[in-house]
């Protein structure tokens, strides 16, 4: 993802394959867009808008845990404008004003920090997080084991993505998160690629 192009690219592909396809309506009209601009007196980064141009009316893609923010919702703290909040409010995330497609941050007890260097990255993180909660999907949770680490290595392709405190892995049909080296989130495409994620990975899987 050496542009922002090549993120809405990835999250249109992943849609089409692991949700249903992405569809003009699914996006916010520049009217929409423009409002908010005015109501909060400034420009939103063209990155901000094409993302919520392109999916920002697909809750299924944004909104299964956390909340992607309506353009009505958008709120300034400071330098930054808050796009998405936390499921129980223990943290929000918000884009700087600075750049096209500037870097995001999260809230912490001790303020902003540093959570992705652009925009378009974060929406990469945010739709496979929200992937891992969508109803009906194939996912399942559970602490992880001392041998889990070697062996996501050994068979999983490591994202670029490094939120902090996750690792993001991926093969053909498994995406994974590790947390903090403490707990395994995981989606599969199938019912079959999450069987063989368990048999690969045994423990007390939840799902």
């Amino acid at each position: 993802m050496r542009e922002r192009a090549g993120a809405w690219r990835f999250i249109e592909g992943f849609a089409a394959a692991w949700a249903e396809p992405i569809e003009p309506q699914d996006g916010w009209n520049h009217a929409d867009l423009d409002a908010a601009e005015h109501r909060l007196g400034v420009r939103l980064p063209d990155a901000v808008r094409d993302a919520y141009a392109l999916f920002g009316k697909r809750p299924d893609l944004t909104s299964n845990q956390d909340w992607l923010l309506t353009p009505s919702e958008l709120r300034l703290a400071g330098e930054v404008v808050v796009f998405r909040t936390e499921i129980h409010a223990v943290t929000s995330w918000a884009a700087a004003l600075d750049t096209a497609d500037p870097a995001v941050v999260h809230e912490t007890e001790r303020g902003w920090e540093p959570w992705l260097p652009h925009f378009s990255t974060a929406c990469v993180e945010l739709v496979l997080s929200e992937a891992l909660f969508r109803d009906g999907a194939e996912t399942a949770d559970r602490e992880t084991s001392e041998a889990d680490i070697s062996l996501i290595e050994e068979h999983f392709t490591l994202l670029p993505l490094n939120s902090p405190g996750s690792r993001w892995f991926a093969s053909d049909d498994v995406i994974l998160r590790e947390e903090d080296r403490e707990w395994l989130w995981a989606r599969a495409r199938t019912p079959e690629a999450l069987e063989l994620l368990m048999k690969r990975f045994p423990g007390a899987w939840e799902y």
